[in-house]
């Protein structure tokens, strides 16, 4: 087990007060039987009423409805959240779906049909034969040897940029540009595997750096895989998500899993600068 603790602040700035509408900030790490919060506060500036949700992916969401016109706004979270190591190959994958192609259960299938509907359907001419690049229709292969070779390719094929503009790239100018955000990986990730026939969904995060190095928010994809449940694949570490990932948010769509949200109003030339700080670390063990 490790303790980590996660800070994220982020701070706007105005050339003059502006009133803010209703903010939405999914910050708080999601709990399971990997991951347990000991601690969380969630400070915001100027004054706020928050309350939580959790919305229809099982999200916390924390609802921030501001009391005051400011030309500062602050919303900082700190979590110290447990993590126990999960074995990253610890697990079953349904001997009837070992093998690529396959099909879902009858009782899974129902449920999975939103994850397997593909988001970007002008592009999926482009997606198709760059996935000829990977896998040959009739081929017979371990499915989660067909998940890994996709996860590679990516990392391999294109060129990781710190692409700040909001949103994503369209998988055909990933495709076209060879380049991209953590972000614009895990969408093109999602949106091949759904062309395959899996159901895949989209993680947002934050993901803990080598030694000596600050954390960052992070994005990735899971596929759900019988047996084996989601499983997490981060093209852009070529990794399958493991201990050093902690997800805030998941949803079928990128846009359902932003760590904040929210509007201002006041004049156009108000807004002046925005800065984000996040720091992943070790925790000394309890004595």
């Amino acid at each position: 087990m490790e303790s980590l603790r996660i800070d994220h602040h982020t701070e706007y700035r105005y050339r003059t007060p502006v009133t803010f509408g209703l903010h939405r900030a999914m910050l708080r790490p999601r709990e399971g039987h990997d991951v347990h919060i000991e601690k969380l506060a969630l400070q915001v500036e100027p004054s706020a009423q928050v309350r939580w949700l959790r919305d229809i992916y099982g999200n916390s969401i924390a609802v921030i409805k501001f009391l005051d016109p400011s030309d500062r706004l602050v919303i900082s979270s700190s979590a110290e959240v447990s993590h126990f190591e999960e074995e990253l190959f610890d697990f079953e994958v349904d001997p009837s779906c070992d093998e690529f192609p396959f099909q879902y259960n009858a009782e899974e299938q129902t449920e999975l049909v939103p994850y397997r509907l593909c988001s970007y359907p002008h592009d999926a001419a482009a997606v198709r034969q760059w996935l000829r690049q990977i896998y040959s229709p009739g081929e017979r292969v371990r499915t989660l040897e067909l998940l890994d070779r996709l996860n590679t390719h990516i990392f391999e094929t294109f060129q990781y940029e710190n692409r700040e503009a909001a949103g994503v790239q369209l998988p055909c100018e990933t495709l076209a540009t060879r380049k991209g955000s953590c972000r614009d990986f895990a969408v093109l990730m999602m949106e091949a595997a759904r062309h395959w026939g899996f159901a895949a969904r989209f993680v947002s995060g934050y993901i803990q750096m080598a030694e000596g190095q600050h954390g960052a928010t992070h994005a990735w994809s899971e596929i759900y895989v019988p047996g084996a449940g989601w499983r997490g694949f981060d093209p852009t570490n070529n990794k399958q998500a493991g201990y050093e990932h902690i997800s805030t948010a998941v949803a079928r769509e990128q846009e359902q899993a932003m760590p904040l949200t929210g509007f201002w109003e006041g004049p156009s030339d108000a807004f002046e600068r925005m800065e984000i700080s996040v720091q992943v670390f070790r925790l000394p063990a309890a004595e």
